[in-house]
């Protein structure tokens, strides 16, 4: 059986982070992948890949993505399209490469258009940069931590506000029906 269309999403964002940025690692990707689904949701209010965030001490991370990646463990429906190096330095880290090109065709011209704008801004980032635009006040990494606890669940509606272009009720209910989807028809990314 071949990946579903979340899982698409998932390996072409990575391997479009990886052609198009520099120093992509474990932390740089999970700010990345987070950005994309909380910049696609607050326009359109459901994520482009819907993975889970959590609210791990250093910032967002797609935690089952994370768990599937960090000990340099390429999952088997990506081998021979990235590879990931183990990185030894004050702590581990894992470096992402692109070996083959990205699938464009699998998102719509909004998120490419997104993809490009986060590959652009963030081009000579190195994760530990990045780091800090996730922790702005108010944004919802910040207020998942401070209401919640540490690796707590990030609601997407936390990155909702009154610059979003949807009603927050149609977003709730967008949103709602996005995950349902996914897990009635096992669409999950990270499966």
């Amino acid at each position: 059986m071949g990946m579903n269309i979340y899982r698409k999403k998932l390996l072409n964002s990575v391997l479009f982070f990886a052609k198009n940025t520099k120093y992509l690692n474990l932390t740089k990707i999970s700010k990345l992948l987070y950005f994309l689904d909380f910049t696609h949701f607050e326009k359109t209010g459901y994520p482009s890949i819907g993975l889970d965030y959590y609210a791990f001490p250093r910032g967002p991370v797609p935690r089952d993505f994370w768990a599937e990646i960090k000990d340099c463990n390429v999952p088997e429906d990506f081998k021979g399209k990235l590879a990931l190096i183990l990185k030894k330095g004050d702590y581990k880290e894992v470096e992402i490469r692109a070996i083959k090109q990205p699938e464009l065709s699998v998102f719509t011209p909004r998120e490419i258009k997104i993809l490009e704008d986060l590959a652009f801004i963030f081009k000579e980032a190195r994760g530990k940069d990045i780091t800090e635009v996730s922790h702005l006040p108010k944004e919802p990494w910040e207020m998942t931590i401070k209401n919640a606890g540490k690796n707590k669940l990030i609601d997407y509606m936390l990155g909702f506000d009154e610059n979003s272009g949807i009603d927050p009720d149609d977003a709730k209910e967008s949103l709602t029906e996005y995950f349902e989807t996914q897990r009635n028809f096992n669409l999950c990314p990270t499966q």
